[in-house]
């Protein structure tokens, strides 16, 4: 790999592996923070202009941690905007605006000021789980109360996706942002969320392994519904108890949404709730 080039932008400095235009956005306000350490090939920004906050998400800079093609990246985001407006949702991060641009493609997004619970460049694991001041961290210190309302977000928002024919691909919790202040959960980065019916093309496909379901390695698999209640439930897992240690004593919710939570992670999809929608509703009433 060359060596590195430094890119000043207003108040924010980062990395890229070769210089690149961004007249375009500093015409759009100030840029006040970035996030370039994804290894998906798009940068995001965060600028503000009379006092209005706005998240950008960009395509085409060669970043550094991605080995792909600006080509590949650009195209992507260029093709999760009919995601984002399909989507559409009051726990989802709202899209503003999707334009061209010279050398690459933009979104602009609503400012939401949630932080990530799988902030890795800022709190690489084990800190995420140890250090006072990791978002998911504090997460776990909330009340049992708080984190089952952003869980019922979270739930409610892909119910939102089952009923617009959509399966969840890429979840995990990287996509949940969480608003500390005001207790509010929004879901981020469903780029890859994909139209029904979806077969699995690529054997391991994208997603972090720790809330992926079997089929969600094995080429030719449907993905569904009851792949989207597996994702669910190891969600669940991660919030309430042990991530991928399953044992009732790192649960915090109680025995009744341990073992419903059990069922939705059965390796074998046929034991599994048929749908998200199934799974929210015996849910909420084992939480009654």
């Amino acid at each position: 790999m060359g060596e590195l080039q430094v890119i000043n932008l207003d108040k924010v400095s980062f990395h890229l592996k070769e210089k690149h235009n961004f007249e375009w956005l500093t015409n759009m306000g100030e840029v006040f923070s970035v996030f370039d350490q994804q290894d998906s090939g798009n940068l995001c920004f965060g600028i503000k202009k009379d006092g209005i906050k706005k998240f950008v998400k960009y395509a085409g800079a060669k970043t550094r941690e991605y080995t792909g093609i600006p080509e590949d990246a650009i195209t992507r985001l260029k093709n999760s905007v009919p995601i984002y407006e399909d989507l559409q949702h009051k726990h989802l991060v709202n899209l503003l605006d999707h334009f061209e641009e010279e050398n690459g493609y933009v979104l602009v997004f609503e400012w939401f000021d949630g932080e990530c619970l799988h902030p890795h460049w800022s709190f690489p694991p084990p800190l995420k789980y140890t250090h006072p001041e990791s978002p998911f961290y504090r997460f776990k210190q909330l009340s049992i109360e708080q984190r089952l309302k952003s869980f019922k977000s979270i739930l409610e928002f892909h119910v939102n996706v089952e009923k617009n024919n959509y399966v969840a691909v890429d979840f995990y919790d990287g996509s949940i942002l969480y608003d500390f202040k005001n207790n509010i959960t929004k879901i981020c980065d469903i780029d890859v969320y994909k139209e029904k019916p979806f077969i699995n093309t690529m054997g391991r496909l994208w997603g972090s392994s720790r809330f992926m379901s079997p089929e969600e390695f094995e080429l030719g698999a449907t993905i569904d519904e009851r792949t989207n209640v597996f994702n669910m439930g190891a969600i669940a897992f991660g919030l309430f108890g042990g991530e991928l240690d399953h044992s009732i004593s790192k649960w915090d919710a109680g025995t009744e949404l341990y073992e419903v939570t059990m069922k939705a992670v059965n390796k074998d999809r046929l034991e599994r709730y048929s749908t998200v929608e199934e799974f929210f509703s015996v849910w909420k009433s084992a939480s009654k």
